[in-house]
């Protein structure tokens, strides 16, 4: 009788453990999407504060672009070719 009740009980730690198990199973995948939204989000913020710092530092050194010169369509010279001797 002794051993019977040993077993009982067993069997109930054992049905207890597995039914904590699934249970936390399905909360995670009910939340798991929830979690990473939050995960990522956070993510992206601290990437966006990481290189706003990192732009704004780097703007103030950029030269400002110059205009583009056109070029004259002058002749300024003759073509030489020049060759080779053996």
């Amino acid at each position: 009788m002794l051993l019977l009740l040993a077993l009982n009980g067993f069997f109930k730690t054992i049905l207890i453990i597995v039914l904590v198990y699934v249970a936390l199973r399905f909360l995670i995948r009910l939340l798991l999407p929830y979690i990473m939204r939050y995960v990522a989000k956070k993510a992206g913020e601290k990437m966006g504060h990481a290189f706003k710092g990192f732009s704004d530092a780097q703007k103030p050194n950029r030269p400002e672009p110059q205009p583009v010169e056109k070029k004259s369509k002058e002749v300024v010279g003759e073509y030489i070719d020049f060759e080779e001797i053996d």
